[in-house]
């Protein structure tokens, strides 16, 4: 469910940008688009954008966003988004952009720089009298004293100045001007120099990318991917396991909120799985405070007699059918393995 909170949705279905035929990598550029998947349908992905000049970060990345294959699936799926392939629809696009649209769409940048940087030089200059603002009331504070102290010896003052003619003070002070200050070289305004704005999306200037049905589906494990949407319909959030040696990490919330609960593995319902594998990973679970978790698609006596369970996922995993629509006579289990110790 979504939260009172939850950022506006974008146009659905939305483009998921499938970077190379060679390899499958699903993309998202739009912040907006990738917001509202983390808080409306807990789609994490990861950052995969790094600084030219800082190629060794590993935290704080930013866009591009890389979805997992079961991730780009279950969206192609729900019928959100769809998959659009980036190289082709680039090159079929930009041959069409006029030097007009070109030219529009470098001053709508430079626009948007340009509110930018006001924005920027307003906040910046309101932030600097709020400190001269504290910085005047505390002095005025520190300075009240000395004040009070001063205030007898006036007298004398003016005694002095009333006898002897104007003092040392007075003389020392420079004669004020009835006209206006002509202000100074540093007090002249300069003309704000815009922002760089660097798009994220082509879109503008491109049009939307169009869907073409039908959509193409990724290509998954059919194990896997059937352990993702079954926990992925619990509202768990997921993630790539592969630092913990498995294939996802399971979360109960956001992972900016939660740690993983869970180490998930998915396998065949009759799959033979080494003894080493389970005790390995029960091991490691319980060392890192997780459980080890381990999925797959039950099928029935029918289902088993038939093979129609087992050829219906490895038609899933080969793109050519639903899920939802492959195992309607199957259902996931899953078991959770602690190591107890000796």
């Amino acid at each position: 469910m979504a939260s009172p909170q939850s950022p506006e949705p974008p146009t659905l279905p939305f483009p998921i940008f499938r970077h190379s035929q060679a390899l499958e990598r699903y993309l998202l550029y739009d912040v907006n688009t990738i917001t509202w998947l983390r808080a409306t349908h807990h789609i994490l992905g990861v950052l995969i954008g790094t600084l030219p000049q800082i190629p060794q970060q590993n935290v704080f990345l930013g866009l591009p966003l890389e979805l997992m294959q079961e991730e780009a699936r279950l969206l192609v799926e729900n019928g959100i988004a769809y998959i659009v392939d980036d190289l082709a629809w680039h090159n079929q696009e930009l041959v069409r952009l006029t030097d007009a649209q070109k030219s529009a769409f470098l001053r709508e940048l430079e626009r948007e720089g340009g509110e930018a940087a006001k924005a920027a030089k307003k906040k910046k200059k309101e932030r600097s009298e709020d400190v001269l603002k504290n910085a005047r009331h505390g002095f005025g504070e520190s300075a009240s004293a000395p004040h009070a102290l001063g205030s007898g010896g006036e007298n004398t003052g003016e005694e002095a100045d009333g006898e002897g003619g104007e003092s040392l003070l007075d003389s020392s002070s420079a004669p004020q001007s009835s006209g206006p200050v002509a202000p100074s070289s540093s007090e002249h305004v300069h003309a704000i120099v815009p922002w760089a704005i660097t798009p994220t999306t082509s879109y503008p200037p491109l049009p939307v990318p169009a869907s073409s049905p039908p959509s193409p589906l990724p290509t998954v494990n059919a194990s896997t991917y059937a352990l993702f949407r079954h926990l992925h319909g619990l509202d768990y959030f997921m993630s790539p396991g592969l630092r913990f040696g498995c294939q996802l990490l399971v979360y109960p919330g956001d992972p900016l909120r939660f740690h993983s609960h869970f180490l998930a593995v998915g396998a065949g319902w009759d799959e033979e799985i080494n003894l080493l594998d389970l005790i390995g990973g029960g091991r490691l679970g319980t060392g890192v405070k997780k459980g080890w978790l381990i999925g797959g698609v039950e099928a029935d006596e029918r289902g088993a007699a038939h093979g129609s369970v087992g050829s219906k996922l490895s038609n899933i995993a080969n793109g050519g059918g639903r899920l939802d629509a492959g195992i309607d006579d199957a259902r996931v289990r899953t078991f959770c393995i602690e190591w107890g110790g000796m």
